[in-house]
């Protein structure tokens, strides 16, 4: 009979060890001599028996369906076969070998599998591919219980971000250090980006000029989602992202967290600054949207002879003749709600009062937050101190002190944001009521003072939802600008309304 040998490993200890491939295939040809079998192919390869696609394995599905002959399939042992009790390669060949088609050897088994076999030869295949998944299934429950340790101890499993290396400590563990050459353009990309002035390009190809490279051994500048990549990672300020949750590590940031933060704000939009380019310093640009449903278009400005006029660009061809309205029209009944943000002085203090007062609640609420978060913080500071005498007289390993004292430190670090949160929530009250009612209250002088690009600042700012429907400017005073209006126009409302200052229905 002709026969196919396939030999398999999937692990670099199995490669090493007597389930290496020269050492599979040698017992097969023993087995296949002595069987007097003729060799006909020899399937040799590296994969996991575990996982859906199977390349090398498919390879021999192929042969097989091309075949018309009946030939041994021989492996070494049934492990060497699959160790997934579901996969449809399993139930394919042993469908084959009840077909009489071909046959299944495993040779370190004693094991054929034919059409004739009984149902105890049956039942000890069978008990053979469960204890090959057990075995897999272990080895995976193995490996992920290493790495919820690791997780715990902050060490990182995969490559080092750039900026950091992987090494071999002196204990012989992996370990990752900074990589001192790479290290320094890290906080340059960091910077460069915060400031706002500079595009994740620009940043590419400074990045490029100054020498650095995905790794010491690749020559490859950086592309640009690799840029991206690194102002994403919180990796250099000290957290590293694992499955969408975050967990610190314990590698020496290469940045602070404030910096990391204000990268993200710039990357989404927030207080960014924005790019110079040679436009026209109009009041109104970029701020308006056609009205019509169909079109949307945003509505440009123009500047013939010194008058500036706006139109709908009329992408889409919605409409049948570009329509255009003056900047002096868009602008006057804008100036009217600006006049009627200015409250009258009797009404912006009693505004204030009321205001005072709906917070004197919170204030106590804030207060006694504060005392217990320093309370717990406190706590953990004299079991830090307690911890540190027990160092001393050897009453707990260096390992355990580590691991609490990092565990304590997060803690605390924990309690001192909330309780700067607090305290920024706290002054940030008073000081956004100031702000708006004082903004309010100069709206209209501070917007005819203004430069254009100003103005255009100070609107985006007040204004939302501004469309153009034909010649009718729309808009929307954003909140709680819209209740100082409504506030103005009927003073008695501040009784009827919350701390919020939501109109009523």
């Amino acid at each position: 009979m002709k026969a196919i040998i396939l030999a398999r490993v999937s692990t670099e200890e199995q490669k090493e060890a007597g389930n290496s491939l020269p050492a599979q295939v040698s017992r097969l040809e023993n087995y296949c001599k002595q069987k007097k079998f003729q060799i006909i192919k020899t399937y040799s390869f590296d994969e996991s028996a575990y996982k859906t696609k199977r390349d090398g394995f498919d390879k021999i599905l192929d042969y097989l369906k091309s075949t018309k002959e009946k030939v041994a399939v021989c492996f070494d042992k049934v492990d060497r076969f699959s160790r997934n009790v579901f996969d449809k390669r399993v139930a394919y060949l042993y469908e084959l070998a009840m077909k009489d088609q071909i046959e299944l050897h495993f040779a370190s088994d004693n094991l054929i599998l034919t059409s004739k076999i009984s149902a105890v030869e049956k039942f000890h295949f069978g008990i053979n591919l469960g204890l090959s998944k057990y075995y897999s299934d272990a080895i995976s429950d193995n490996v992920k219980r290493a790495y919820e340790q690791k997780i715990k101890k902050g060490e990182w499993i995969g490559k080092a971000p750039i900026g950091y290396k992987n090494i071999i400590n002196e204990k012989g563990d992996k370990d990752i250090t900074i990589d001192q050459a790479r290290a320094p353009f890290i906080a340059k990309i960091f910077e460069m980006y915060a400031s706002g002035n500079a595009s994740m390009r620009t940043i590419k190809n400074e990045m490029e000029k100054l020498g650095l490279r995905s790794n010491t051994d690749n020559p490859k500048p950086l592309t640009i989602s690799q840029i991206e990549h690194t102002l994403k990672n919180p990796f250099y300020y000290g957290i590293m992202r694992i499955k969408g949750k975050l967990y610190p590590n314990k590698y020496t940031p290469l940045i602070p967290k404030e910096l990391f933060d204000k990268v993200q704000e710039v990357r989404i939009g927030y207080h960014k600054k924005p790019f110079k380019y040679a436009s026209k310093p109009y009041i109104l640009r970029g701020l308006i949207k056609c009205a019509n449903p169909a079109c949307g278009c945003t509505i440009t400005a123009e500047n013939p002879k010194g008058y500036v006029y706006y139109s709908c660009t009329n992408y889409h061809n919605i409409h049948d003749k570009r329509t255009y309205i003056s900047e002096k029209d868009l602008l006057a009944p804008i100036r009217e709600v600006l006049k009627d943000l200015k409250l009258k002085n009797k009404d912006a203090e009693k505004l204030t009062t009321e205001l005072r007062k709906v917070n004197q609640s919170e204030n106590a609420f804030h207060i006694e937050a504060m005392e217990n978060l320093k309370k717990e913080y406190d706590k953990i500071e004299k079991r830090l101190n307690a911890m540190v005498d027990l160092r001393i007289d050897g009453s707990i390993t260096s390992d355990m002190y580590d691991k609490k004292l990092k565990e304590y430190k997060e803690q605390q670090q924990e309690l001192l944001e909330e309780m700067q949160r607090h305290s920024i929530a706290d002054e940030s009250y008073f000081v956004a009521v100031n702000q708006v009612i004082s903004l309010s209250q100069r709206a209209s002088e501070i917007f005819e003072s203004s430069e254009p690009n100003e103005k255009r600042q100070l609107l985006n700012y007040l204004l939302q939802n501004c469309r153009l429907n034909e010649k009718r400017l729309l808009f929307e005073m954003k909140k709680p600008f819209n209740a100082l209006v409504e506030y103005n126009k009927c003073p008695e409302m501040l009784r009827r309304q919350d701390s919020n200052l939501r109109p009523r229905d």
